[in-house]
């Protein structure tokens, strides 16, 4: 096992009409980051858009804990737009998002933060994927896909869990992706254009057990093609 040298980290988790989930999620990260001895950290939920109360439960464990901080959106941007909140939000110079569904155990941090001097970038990819057959199918030829027009050369693309710099966020061109699809492939493909290297760790993936997962539809998907050949020629 590597050692982990981070100091102060960044953590923000997407969420949208998360309430059933969020609090449990939020505890189990203040809970693992206490024990890694780190300078100073942040817990930030970027509630987007909610209509149920996932932004009220944020509030309440921010009025008792400093390190929780909510960013509210009021409308429903995206998945992709979700992102961009906590990546260009972020204070710190270690960023790690995941998704807050808990289908991650946030406690396999440690993972990234071990190979954060070794990357500017760390992806998990999922093992045991517990997704149903058709989501599976899908990320299996999205991946494919990016691989093979962007050259991001990862196992799991869009894979909720990972490690970026900021130096990254704050030297590529500026994210342009609100589609939950694209946002990923777009991150690694400019990252690897700028130089930075992008190292994969497995993480475990579990059954959701509350609330709703939102998937994309075939006009969804369509466009979200449309966008990756876009990006391959911006990039070219």
């Amino acid at each position: 096992m590597d050692k982990v040298n981070v100091k102060n980290l960044s953590v923000f988790f997407p969420a949208y009409n998360e309430e059933e989930n969020i609090r449990v999620m939020v505890e189990k990260a203040l809970l693992v980051l206490k024990t890694l001895k780190l300078n100073d950290y942040e817990v930030m939920v970027v509630n987007d858009g909610s209509t149920d109360g996932t932004a009220k439960v944020v509030e309440g464990l921010a009025k008792r804990d400093r390190h929780v901080r909510l960013i509210n959106r009021t409308q429903n941007g995206g998945y992709g737009e979700a992102l961009k909140c906590g990546l260009y939000g972020a204070r710190f110079e270690n960023i790690v998002y995941t998704d807050s569904d808990l289908q991650f155990d946030f406690s396999e941090v440690t993972k990234f933060l071990e190979k954060s001097e070794k990357a500017d970038i760390v992806v998990g990819f999922r093992i045991n994927r517990s997704d149903p057959p058709v989501r599976i199918i899908i990320g299996w030829v999205w991946t494919m896909l990016a691989n093979a027009l962007l050259g991001v050369g990862v196992k799991d693309v869009d894979c909720g869990f990972k490690l970026v710099k900021k130096k990254v966020i704050e030297t590529i061109p500026k994210l342009e992706s609100s589609r939950g699809g694209m946002i990923s492939p777009e991150l690694l493909a400019k990252a690897k254009k700028y130089g930075f290297k992008i190292i994969e760790v497995g993480v475990y993936h579990h059954p959701r057990q509350a609330g709703r997962q939102t998937g994309a539809d075939l006009q969804v998907m369509i466009r979200s093609f449309a966008d990756l050949l876009k990006l391959w020629w911006q990039l070219r």
